[in-house]
């Protein structure tokens, strides 16, 4: 089984790179949509900022090939700005996204009191039961780096954060997982997560 890391050069590659060889994976990271066609999965990372992502979907044509992709019924796992990429819409830009789950992207408000974009670890609930949380315990902390989060029907929820306010910080739906956290930077929970996408349900 391999799986393709999407590049489109948004994304902190070298952390899932180091990740995949830690659980040998077998795993090609291409910005070329004829080489990841044939992977068995997708992981869609990405740092940075929305309008620009977009554009570079589009220049190398990532944007329609992980739509298509994504209708076939294939595993694709996106990691934070790769989570609000797969969305409908941006506040960031107001931006077009790839529409693939439907949903918006919100900018924390900044009358909160808390310093955006939110740094480092916190805590996830989760909403309901899912394979990517296999033997990880609840509430357990992971990695979060951002000034926007997902709004999506509640459907598609299966983990929270607190961060002012209470959002979706984990997604499914159908084949599609998204997590606006890193889990490649989340230590031994992150990996455990990245594996139990690898080994699916």
């Amino acid at each position: 089984m391999v799986t393709g890391v999407v590049d489109y050069k948004a994304g902190n590659l070298k952390s899932i790179e180091n990740a995949l060889k830690n659980l040998n994976a077998d795993f090609i990271i291409s910005d070329d949509p004829k080489k990841l066609k044939n992977c068995d999965k997708l992981i869609f990372p990405g740092v940075g900022e929305a309008s620009s992502a977009m554009r570079n979907l589009s220049k190398y044509g990532l944007d329609q090939f992980l739509r298509e992709y994504a209708k076939k019924g294939n595993p694709l796992l996106g990691i934070c700005l790769g989570t609000q990429i797969i969305l409908s819409w941006s506040e960031e830009g107001n931006t077009e996204c790839l529409n693939i789950v439907d949903g918006k992207v919100q900018l924390f408000d900044k009358n909160m009191g808390l310093k955006i974009p939110q740094i480092g670890w916190n805590t996830v609930r989760y909403v309901k039961p899912h394979y990517l949380f296999k033997d990880i315990p609840n509430h357990s902390s992971f990695y979060f780096v951002h000034s926007y989060y997902p709004n999506v029907k509640k459907e598609f929820t299966i983990g929270e954060c607190e961060y002012g306010i209470a959002f979706t910080c984990a997604i499914s739906r159908d084949n599609i997982c998204a997590l606006q956290f890193h889990p490649e930077k989340s230590g031994r929970h992150g990996l455990k997560l990245i594996n139990n996408f690898l080994k699916g349900e």
